[in-house]
């Protein structure tokens, strides 16, 4: 058996349904089903928009396992004349299940990519900032839970370019998105010429370079 070295604090992490320790582990009783099951919840769990689904064929070695997951209820199959298409059986997914079979949504026209390791918050703290406290462990886990994930990269960039190496700089800039609106990614292609936009109004008081004073 091969060694496994741990989990570390800067992997991502897969939200996974209470319903899943509560019911689902203890009823499951073939291997492939479980893979089956938890490879569908991540990844779907990382994909994007409203329609979220897998083709059949994405389930590789356990795909024998779909079947079973699809009778006990866990997952929901549609068949169309371009493939088999499963769904977790959600609110979401029941939804996209009815629009497919419905004709009202065509999944063939939806590609969706594998998922895609983003560094997260606590990897591109320690990276661009320093050492991680218990204090800024907790904001950082807050954040997580208030802000999409690919935006940290983005403010974290920001801040690098500033030299304003500051959590509370770096939380300033993800609550503006928040706040107004997430077009000003276009400063990413133009920042030589919006260096005013992040050094100025609610920004100047975390400007003055350094390491973040949070700690």
């Amino acid at each position: 058996m091969k060694t496994f070295n741990g989990f570390n604090s800067t992997e991502t992490f897969t939200s996974m349904p209470d319903t899943l320790f509560r019911e689902l582990l203890a009823e499951i009783e073939d291997a492939d089903e479980l893979k089956a099951t938890l490879h569908a919840l991540w990844r779907i769990e990382h994909q994007e928009g409203q329609l979220r689904f897998l083709r059949v064929e994405e389930f590789g070695g356990f795909a024998s396992g779909v079947d079973k997951a699809v009778s006990r209820g866990s997952l929901l199959k549609v068949q169309t004349g371009d493939g088999t298409f499963i769904l977790l059986n959600s609110p979401r997914g029941r939804m996209a299940a009815e629009a497919i079979q419905s004709g009202r949504i065509d999944p063939a026209d939806v590609h969706h990519m594998p998922p895609v390791e983003h560094p997260n918050v606590f990897k591109l703290y320690e990276e661009n900032i320093g050492a991680l406290t218990p204090l800024i462990a907790d904001m950082l886990r807050e954040a997580e839970g208030e802000y999409p994930q690919p935006w940290f990269a983005e403010a974290f960039e920001i801040a690098v370019a500033r030299n304003v190496r500051n959590w509370k700089y770096i939380d300033a800039i993800l609550r503006r998105w928040k706040d107004k609106g997430k077009d000003e990614r276009k400063d990413q292609q133009n920042a030589g010429k919006n260096v005013g936009r992040y050094t100025e109004g609610e920004f100047a008081e975390y400007l003055g370079g350094g390491e973040d004073d949070t700690r």
